[in-house]
């Protein structure tokens, strides 16, 4: 994944369920930094990895599937 990446959010400390979100970052330290929309502003937050899910804001482009001959 490129970064910056507009993602969605899962986070139960802050209650995001799908919260709109750009990932900035990915630490070794066990955080990712990203800019969150809160309101009408912006907020630069430190989410921990192990509890926070991200799912890329844009659906992967799907692959023609392959027949198998059997």
């Amino acid at each position: 994944m490129e970064l910056p990446a507009e993602v969605l959010i899962h986070n139960q400390l802050l209650g995001l369920k799908g919260g709109r979100g750009t990932l900035l970052q990915v630490s070794s330290d066990g955080f990712y930094e990203l800019n969150c929309v809160f309101g009408e502003n912006i907020h630069r937050v430190l989410l921990p990895i192990d509890s926070t899910a991200l799912i890329g804001r844009e659906p992967e482009e799907q692959m023609a599937s392959v027949e198998v001959e059997r």
